[in-house]
């Protein structure tokens, strides 16, 4: 008798920003690992995301969104996205099924037309369009290159989540798994809890302050007696004025944003949390080599 054929392999998300890369990937494990928001350019590195069933293992890339990079960080972000486009063994193309094709998602086509993996549609938020007229953006993207397959979803509510995994799952090609069958990501615990960190300041302040964030943890002590585990964490900004905005008036904005991670942490821990946070002006990070290598972006 034939044993059954186990399947693994990589498959990239890549899209411009604000697609749903993130909202998807967390639909997909049914755990939050990546930080979601409604502003665009909120994931920076590439997260690897892994799901594996009894036939396969997929870990899933999750990218920064395409967009015109002008600082030395998005042009990292950028990169980062583009450079998963030849590293992988399938790539999903995410859009949105209520707006038109962006300049940016018209330039990802023309690099997806050299891409030697399988390239295919998912065309997300469809429950924010008739059935008439998600028919013709299906045509007018299929029209516009060969996709493999084109798979409509709802990252938000999960309708068609689950055919997506299996549909991809038959591109990977045969082979043991990558990783083991009860992990869901590649990145440490501190590495994600910096990011629900940098989520909050993301969506309680003001829209020119969140891209000047960035957040390192400074410790990380778990105290078994108590159930507790101990954070601290620094929030970096560039300019005074900006430190000024994360504090807050008598230090309400920081408190907020701390009291809003705390809880998403102890989810995520599943363990009550103290968090500590600090805020500090690092001038200039997001150009500096040297910064964005100690932040963890280089």
């Amino acid at each position: 008798m034939t044993e059954p054929t186990f399947r693994s392999g990589f498959a990239a998300l890549v899209g411009r920003p604000n697609v749903g890369k993130s909202t998807l990937l967390n639909q997909l494990l049914g755990e939050k690992v990546v930080i979601t928001s409604d502003k665009p350019q909120t994931t920076r590195n590439r997260i690897q995301g892994i799901l594996t069933t009894d036939s396969s293992q997929t870990v899933f890339v999750d990218t920064p969104g395409i967009h015109v990079a002008r600082s030395r960080i998005n042009r990292m972000m950028v990169e980062s996205a583009l450079s998963a486009v030849r590293d992988v063994d399938v790539v999903l193309f995410l859009v949105e099924a209520d707006a038109e094709p962006s300049r940016e998602e018209k330039a990802l086509l023309e690099v997806l037309a050299k891409a030697t993996a399988p390239v295919l549609l998912v065309i997300n938020k469809i429950d924010r369009l008739a059935k008439d007229t998600l028919l013709a953006r299906i045509a007018a993207y299929g029209a516009a290159h060969s996709f493999r397959e084109i798979v409509p979803i709802s990252a938000l509510s999960g309708d068609g989540v689950e055919l997506l995994a299996r549909v991809v799952a038959g591109y990977l090609p045969e082979g043991p798994p990558y990783f083991p069958d009860d992990q869901l990501t590649d990145v440490p615990e501190r590495f994600i809890v910096a990011e629900m960190v940098r989520e909050q300041v993301f969506r309680l302040t003001r829209d020119e302050i969140p891209y000047a964030v960035a957040v390192t943890i400074d410790a990380f002590t778990e105290r078994p007696g108590q159930e507790l585990v101990a954070i601290s964490a620094t929030i970096h900004v560039e300019r005074d004025s900006q430190k000024g905005v994360i504090i807050g008036q008598r230090g309400a904005m920081l408190k907020k944003i701390g009291s809003n991670a705390r809880r998403e942490i102890e989810k995520f821990l599943n363990s009550r949390v103290f968090l500590e946070l600090f805020v500090r002006v690092s001038h200039g990070w997001s150009e500096s080599p040297g910064k964005l290598k100690e932040f963890g972006y280089e």
